[in-house]
């Protein structure tokens, strides 16, 4: 009787078998025409007797121990399994090959756009494609994107909303299609960071008098360029304002100790706070002895200051780069001086 079942047939006493166990993965992660055919087999057969169940589980043990090497069969499937092995540039390359050939899924593709590219489809797109685009994303990102529409751009969209119901699933690949190929379109900016961006790190590790010149330069020259600078700016002056209390000990562990006591050295008074910001939150005996080798220090230069609160600042740059502490976003942070130098 085991020779007179059909592949799909056999197939179907095994998932049979396998779903008294709840541990087993869902059949969902099947593809639907999958899952199909084999609830439409299972739908088919009656009572199959011992003999040829063991005789079924026979065979697929066999097949499973001649397995040699499993690969996932698509490039979804073979990007997912080398995830963190291929340079960026390659991964997306494939990614975007495989969804304007067909063998991916558009949508899939849309959803790792960045906030920024996906703002633009938003704003461009026909209020139809944008209220579809909308109900593919995960709802927190819609709604993120949806907020920081025009106001008559979102009411538009709303309204446009009703229209999604009855959209069939070719058509919602076509659309699909189109937002990414709109999406690829775009120019591609050969420095990946905001030129204010990169300004402000480079002003970052350059010297108080030379930033505030720098800046008072880009004021008179492009006042919204300065201020983004300003926005990208981090100094030791700001620290009380974009550092947890609680991440002060973790970046001090990490500083050479003698140059610690260097920074905390520093007369200027828009230091001042940092430097009490600091010493109030480590431990008691280890503020003491700060304290202690500071006073007892004789006066160092300045310029031997200025270098040992950029190597503080450059080790809260490092940690926030590894994602070890978040830096307090510096459109919180208000318009004193501290935020503005």
């Amino acid at each position: 009787m085991q020779a007179t079942l059909s592949p799909r047939q056999k197939a179907a006493v095994i998932v049979r078998l396998l779903l008294e166990d709840e541990d087993v993965a869902d059949l969902s992660q099947l593809s639907i025409d999958a899952q199909t055919l084999l609830a439409e087999e299972m739908a088919g057969m009656a009572v199959i007797d011992r003999q040829t169940r063991d005789a079924v589980i026979s065979e697929f043990c066999d097949h499973l121990e001649a397995v040699g090497v499993i690969f996932p069969g698509d490039l979804d499937g073979t990007l997912t399994m080398l995830d963190g092995r291929l340079s960026h540039d390659s991964a997306d390359r494939l990614r975007r090959i495989a969804a304007f050939s067909g063998r991916g899924d558009p949508w899939d593709r849309i959803a790792m756009l960045a906030d920024e590219a996906i703002a633009h489809l938003a704003e461009s797109e026909a209020v139809e494609i944008v209220a579809l685009m909308l109900s593919k994303l995960p709802v927190e990102r819609a709604s993120r994107i949806f907020s920081g529409l025009q106001r008559d751009r979102a009411r538009a969209v709303a309204q446009a909303m009703p229209m999604t119901a009855d959209v069939s699933p070719p058509a919602l690949n076509r659309i699909g299609l189109i937002l990414l190929q709109a999406a690829e379109a775009r120019p591609k900016p050969a420095l990946p960071s905001p030129a204010a961006d990169r300004m402000g790190a480079i002003l970052n590790f350059a010297t108080a008098d030379l930033r505030d010149d720098m800046l008072a330069v880009l004021d008179q020259q492009d006042s919204d360029f300065a201020g983004g600078v300003r926005k990208a700016i981090f100094i030791f002056a700001q620290i009380p304002q974009r550092i947890q209390a609680r991440d002060i000990s973790r970046i001090m562990r990490e500083m050479d100790q003698q140059v610690i006591v260097l920074a905390l050295t520093t007369s200027a008074p828009e230091d001042a706070a940092a430097v009490d910001f600091i010493l109030s939150n480590l431990p008691q005996r280890m503020a003491d002895t700060l304290r202690d080798e500071r006073d007892a220090l004789e006066k160092p230069k300045a310029e031997d200051i200025d270098d040992a609160m950029t190597q503080i600042v450059a080790e809260i740059r490092r940690l926030e780069t590894a994602g070890s502490l978040t830096l307090i976003p510096a459109s919180e942070v208000g318009d004193g001086p501290e935020a503005a130098r």
